[in-house]
């Protein structure tokens, strides 16, 4: 069994559009949907061409706060955040809502492999690739799996603590990685982290074009950046 991992589409449709060709031709037996699919600039047709696949989703905190505004958050924000809701309407609002926050499949050569977004039981804690071991075994605390799934972070990497192997799959949409392209993995008897490329210039345009109130703040992440996969991992994690 094949499984093809995709994460934080965040409404990128073009990006979609090249992953899903590619697994196409990799004929994978099951996509799993890891979270924050329709936050973003075209999100009815990226939740909708994954939904018609009959694709396994987990819960990504960007698409569980899509009806929900904090009293913190940041004008654009809010008004992104509504507007995607509006599009998507109350049936695909509640799809999202519902979602489960782990998924576990028995892959041969992989055994039990745990799909999440953020990190076991959570959308929200974050794994880098510069987390330190002690956090992480806290964080992995409970799991049985040797192979965890996650995304969140837009960053990839392939690490272990105490045997349990910890792979974050990228992002699909805006990955926060040194070259722009969509960024997932492919589960078999190992894990493939994977790296599409497609028509950034046309998809920049597109996601312009759509009126997506913060798309002036996210295509400057489908530019070339070579440091970005280190200063965003330190970011997040609270280092200088």
């Amino acid at each position: 069994m094949r499984v093809a991992a995709i994460y934080d589409v965040h409404g990128n449709l073009p990006a979609l559009t090249a992953v899903l060709t590619e697994v196409d031709a990799l004929e994978v037996d099951a996509i799993v949907v890891g979270g924050d699919v329709a936050s973003g600039p075209m999100p009815i047709e990226t939740l909708d061409a994954l939904r018609a696949r009959d694709a396994l989703f987990v819960r990504g905190n960007a698409d569980r706060v899509l009806d929900m505004c904090g009293a913190n958050d940041g004008e654009t924000w809010v008004q992104a955040r509504r507007w995607v809701a509006a599009l998507l309407g109350d049936e695909r609002l509640g799809f999202l809502a519902a979602l489960p926050l782990d998924l576990t499949l028995e892959l041969d050569g992989l055994g039990s492999v745990r799909f999440c977004h953020g990190a076991p039981g959570s959308d929200e804690l974050t794994i880098t690739k510069l987390t330190p071991d002690e956090r992480l075994r806290g964080l992995l605390a409970g799991v049985d799996e040797r192979v965890l799934i996650c995304g969140h972070t837009h960053v990839q990497f392939d690490r272990a603590v105490d045997g349990i192997r910890v792979v974050n799959a990228g992002s699909v949409g805006f990955p926060y990685e040194a070259e722009p392209a969509a960024y997932w993995a492919l589960l078999g008897n190992d894990v493939e982290l994977r790296r599409t490329e497609y028509d950034i210039d046309g998809a920049v345009a597109a996601i312009l074009a759509t009126g997506y109130p913060r798309a002036a703040e996210i295509v400057p992440y489908l530019t070339a950046d070579p440091e970005r996969p280190d200063r965003l991992s330190a970011l997040i994690e609270g280092l200088p």
